[in-house]
């Protein structure tokens, strides 16, 4: 979604707050909701390194009522349509485990629970989607970074654990990200690397937007990979 409104840390809980009584003027008070936050805003949820994201990724599990409810909010809010939204069910990350592997976050509205896919499951979902031009390297790492200075590191095997619960096979996970989440943890400055890969996605994005400037609508989930390693040839050629 391309928007410049974004959410925060701090905004998070209002916009689950607000949902909460509008779902409960449409439903009543008897049949409660759940919402499972994935990807960006689990994060947002749980850690401090990642300052933003555009929109709210997550599993609903409501009466058809939460879809009014999410557009009122939205309308009450300034939100773009879609800030609460399932498509990424549509994504080869998903996997209709995610559930069970979620933690409670907050309950808002005595109506609404709200839960976020936990810390191994979020690594492992990142990795399967491995897109260079998002947070999802970063992400990772950033994970890594913040469960080592809590004192529960996650070790490759956790990790792995993770990736066939969700999706059956260690071999399921794309090769690249197989080969990079190991080299990371093998490596193990996560301080560093965190800077090291963020720097590197902010250009890979900064290169796509250039790429669709100058050829729109050519770039889509198929052909983006290629298109990135095009252009990091192209960039090697021309230093």
């Amino acid at each position: 979604m391309s928007t410049e409104l974004v959410f925060t840390k701090e905004n998070l809980d209002a916009c689950f707050t607000r949902l909460a009584k509008e779902f409960r003027k449409l439903n009543g008070t008897k049949v409660p909701a759940e919402i499972v936050l994935i990807g960006g805003a689990a994060i947002l949820a749980n850690y401090g390194f990642r300052d933003m994201t555009y929109d709210i990724d997550a599993v609903i599990r409501a009466s058809s009522a939460m879809q009014d409810a999410i557009n009122r909010v939205g309308d009450q809010m300034g939100l773009p349509n879609g800030w609460l939204n399932s498509d990424f069910t549509k994504t080869k990350s998903y996997s209709p485990r995610i559930i069970q592997y979620s933690e409670f976050y907050k309950r808002f509205g005595y109506i609404l629970d709200v839960r976020t896919v936990s810390k191994e499951y979020l690594v492992a979902m990142k990795l399967m989607s491995g897109r260079q031009y998002k947070n999802d390297i970063s992400d990772v790492i950033g994970i890594l970074c913040a469960e080592k200075k809590r004192g529960k590191p996650l070790t490759l095997e956790i990790i792995k654990t993770a990736v066939c619960n969700l999706y059956d096979s260690w071999e399921n996970l794309p090769p690249d990200s197989r080969e990079l989440i190991t080299k990371i943890m093998n490596d193990n400055s996560y301080d560093a690397l965190y800077e090291q890969y963020r720097s590197y996605e902010i250009a890979i994005k900064e290169s796509l937007i250039n790429f669709d400037n100058q050829y729109p609508e050519v770039a889509n989930t198929d052909n983006v990979n290629d298109i990135i390693r095009n252009l990091k040839n192209l960039k090697k050629q021309n230093d």
